[in-house]
């Protein structure tokens, strides 16, 4: 920030040279003097934010690979970007769907008549339930009769063999529904259990940052930000999850933690992995004097400070620089609310 700042003022020195070195070396001050400044800003009392951009990516929430326990020859494969709710096919291998239901525990066994009870009943019931079968199916840990019937009408409707049985090649359970980041395979390519079928996504959209580790202390669960979207766009968000473990950045020596943000509301741009901006607060700063930037003066002793103008005359007031944001710069010295600093004519 020491580097933009000074940036700032040698940009802003450069519009009025004349008056950049004012200040006697013993005193930093000067005699008051005319002619009057270009034009004037006052002094104001205010809270500062300091903030800092990063880059980060548009993207969608919960990135995973999925795997199929169906062998054969691929003959359907969802485009990338579709969304796939449940009871819908992920993949057809050999015709046959593998379909998508709602749950958090994977289907690690068969299930059938016999099966000893277990949540992984109640969950494959309770979708069932959702999609419509089974009248009189009773949601619980148990695999009855009433289940049995719910599965082979299921099974027949889909066009697989009714058995009475679900099995890891029929059905892929996930949280939710889900939108295709990349279809691994295509028809007419072999699938193999266990072999990743897909990359799929949540449906909820959020910005990635992969922060340095330098800048860690500027992403706080919860802190909020801006992000500036695709087409110039700016949207509030929080930062809702922090990595811990840090990772190498390609071959640049440096590391980064993963940081994800919420928006406030959607954003207008569909685009998956689109470039964003993220500013992020490094510093605020409450009810302190702050000046527009370019009112500092580089003054020949060293350091900073800023003309004063009393009606037609002028006169250089070293100050202490503090934050710096929106433009506005933090100021201390012997200065005070509503006075008068020049400013390059805009």
């Amino acid at each position: 920030m020491k580097k933009l700042l000074a940036a700032a003022v040698l940009a802003a020195a450069g519009a009025w040279a004349a008056i950049t070195f004012l200040g006697e070396a013993d005193t930093g001050t000067a005699a008051p003097s005319a002619p009057a400044v270009p034009a004037t800003a006052p002094v104001t009392r205010q809270d500062l934010v300091d903030t800092k951009t990063v880059e980060g990516r548009l993207t969608y929430s919960g990135e995973r690979q999925v795997a199929v326990e169906a062998g054969g020859t691929v003959t359907w494969a969802p485009a990338d970007g579709s969304v796939i709710r449940r009871g819908r096919p992920l993949l057809k291998v050999d015709r046959k769907p593998v379909v998508l239901m709602y749950g958090s525990l994977p289907l690690y066994r068969s299930l059938h008549r016999g099966v000893s009870d277990g949540p992984d009943v109640e969950q494959l019931e309770r979708n069932l339930k959702a999609l419509g079968y089974g009248d009189d199916l009773t949601v619980d840990d148990d695999f009855t009769y009433a289940t049995h019937l719910a599965v082979l009408e299921w099974q027949e409707d889909l066009g697989l063999p009714e058995t009475g049985r679900v099995e890891a090649s029929q059905v892929v359970f996930l949280p939710g529904a889900v939108r295709v980041t990349d279809a691994k395979l295509s028809a007419g390519d072999k699938a193999q259990p266990g072999r990743p079928a897909l990359t799929v996504s949540g449906l909820r959209r959020l910005v990635h940052v992969d922060l340095d580790t330098a800048d860690q202390e500027l992403a706080r669960k919860g802190t909020k930000v801006t992000v500036e979207l695709p087409g110039g766009e700016r949207v509030g968000g929080k930062i809702t999850s922090v990595g811990t473990v840090a990772e190498p950045k390609g071959d640049e020596g440096t590391t980064t933690i993963d940081v994800d943000i919420t928006l406030r509301k959607p954003p207008k741009s569909r685009l998956d992995q689109a470039p964003v901006e993220v500013e992020l607060v490094s510093e605020r700063r409450a009810n302190v004097l702050t000046v527009p930037v370019e009112a500092l003066l580089a003054l020949r002793e060293g350091g900073f400070g800023v003309e004063v103008v009393e009606g037609s005359a002028t006169r250089v007031v070293p100050v202490k620089t503090g934050a710096f944001g929106g433009g506005q710069v933090e100021i201390t010295g012997n200065v005070s609310e509503g006075m008068k600093v020049g400013v390059p004519a805009s």
